[in-house]
């Protein structure tokens, strides 16, 4: 009797065992930025999207974006992110002036999205106008090798400045860099975003402004190709009448190989299910586009994601 009575428990101890193990959920962290730029309201939507994957349990995380990102999937941190395109081409590579000790080899792409615009932006009163009005004067750059950060290094190089050339240089958030303009201890900030972000649109409420042009002249001689010229649309913000030139640089959303191909599948998919919804929680959603998401990315493609695009067509 005690050794049927053994038996069971083990059975039921084994049925317990693998019946927990089948309901394990499906964790999808996903990597973010600050909480006032343009990655964070994305993601919280994706997450809202991906909750109806079945046995999901997602998160979202503030970030210092790029290049923390992708450090954080390379070391399993992290299922999907955001990152700028010459970041994710640097992470790949092991660029360690840009914050990479060695080539992030695990990661894999999901998908292009929308592209980041370099926005350079200065009080009216800082006398600022152009990029060479920036010698002498108090700019913040975003935090140290993050994506905003790398993206300012190559544009003052490219325009034949440095950081020595400036009055003052910060490493601040999107945020912190208005408020510090707003109380009149920076001139100017560098902000690598999509386009209507929150701090910039609240900084041209707040007071005048100047936004810099990035000219195409300076664009061609950054010697990275995912950089390109783009211009900021007159009326984008308060008190912009004219369109302005700047840089433009592709976003990715980044898994890692140690995603299942199933989850990598499901993200895809439902992401441009949804598009509209995105698009819902930032306007700079509205520029992602299906036809392009898989083409031009300077890593592989998930499998799970791949998937995807050879199932409606994208790719042969």
């Amino acid at each position: 009797m005690k050794q049927i009575k053994g038996v069971a428990l083990f059975s039921l101890a084994a049925l317990f065992t693998a019946s927990t193990a089948w309901a394990a959920p499906t964790f999808i962290n996903i990597l973010t930025g600050g909480t006032s730029g343009v990655y964070y309201p994305i993601g919280v939507a994706l997450s809202q999207i991906y909750n109806d994957i079945e046995g999901a349990k997602t998160s979202v995380q503030a970030t210092k974006a790029s290049v923390e990102n992708l450090n954080l999937l390379q070391a399993g941190r992290g299922e999907l992110a955001f990152a700028l395109g010459d970041s994710v081409a640097d992470a790949w590579s092991g660029v360690e002036d840009a914050g990479f000790k060695a080539p992030l080899t695990r990661l894999r792409a999901i998908a292009g999205t929308y592209q980041n615009y370099i926005q350079v932006v200065a009080s009216k009163e800082s006398g600022i106008k152009t990029l060479a009005d920036l010698k002498g004067k108090r700019i913040s750059v975003g935090a140290p090798k993050s994506g905003t950060e790398l993206n300012a290094r190559a544009i003052f190089k490219a325009a034949g400045l440095s950081y020595e050339d400036m009055g003052r240089v910060e490493f601040l958030p999107y945020a912190e860099s208005v408020e510090l303009i707003k109380n009149r201890q920076l001139d100017a900030t560098l902000q690598s975003s999509g386009l209507g972000m929150a701090a910039i649109r609240d900084l041209a409420t707040t007071m005048p402004v100047n936004f810099v042009e990035i000219p195409n002249a300076v664009v061609s001689k950054i010697n990275n190709a995912a950089y390109q010229a783009g211009v900021i649309p007159a009326g984008t913000y308060e008190g912009q009448t004219e369109a302005v030139p700047t840089v433009a640089v592709t976003n990715l959303l980044v898994s890692h190989e140690k995603v299942s191909d199933e989850v990598a599948y499901q993200m895809t998919k439902r992401m441009f299910a949804h598009l509209d919804q995105l698009a819902n929680a930032h306007s700079a959603a509205k520029a992602i586009s299906l036809e392009k998401a898989a083409k031009n990315l300077p890593i592989p493609l998930h499998p799970g994601a791949e998937r995807f695009y050879k199932e409606v067509g994208v790719l042969p």
